[in-house]
């Protein structure tokens, strides 16, 4: 008696791995056994990335707002002291996108502040 082989299963398997691995560099797009460790090495990090991406954008937004503040003369710190103080309810990334888009409506908030933390 033969012995039994999927080979249609595999194929299908194998094709579906090296379709993820499409536009690495080397044999890690061609050859099975190298796509599958690049392919999990890239699930990890893309896993890890998720979660770290929410940090990245934070501090991209905690810059913005310090660079924003600065130039009208008040610290980072002090302004979301006071911010909290006055029960501003814009989180970081809304004042950031303020500060970007709407520099006037910013520079009102920021001014408000400055009487709180004097």
């Amino acid at each position: 008696m033969p012995r039994v082989v999927n080979a249609v299963a595999t194929k299908k398997r194998r094709k579906r791995l090296l379709e993820r691995a499409k536009g690495y560099f080397g044999n890690k797009s061609h050859l099975f056994k190298y796509a599958r460790e690049e392919v999990r090495r890239a699930g990890v990090f893309a896993y890890r990335d998720r979660k770290r991406k929410k940090t990245v954008m934070r501090q991209l937004w905690i810059i913005r707002i310090n660079a924003a503040c600065r130039e009208l003369g008040i610290s980072y710190c002090r302004f979301m002291d006071a911010a909290k103080k006055l029960g501003i309810g814009l989180d970081r990334r809304m004042l950031s996108e303020l500060a970007i888009q709407d520099a006037g409506a910013f520079r009102t908030i920021v001014e408000r502040a400055k009487e709180v933390s004097a």
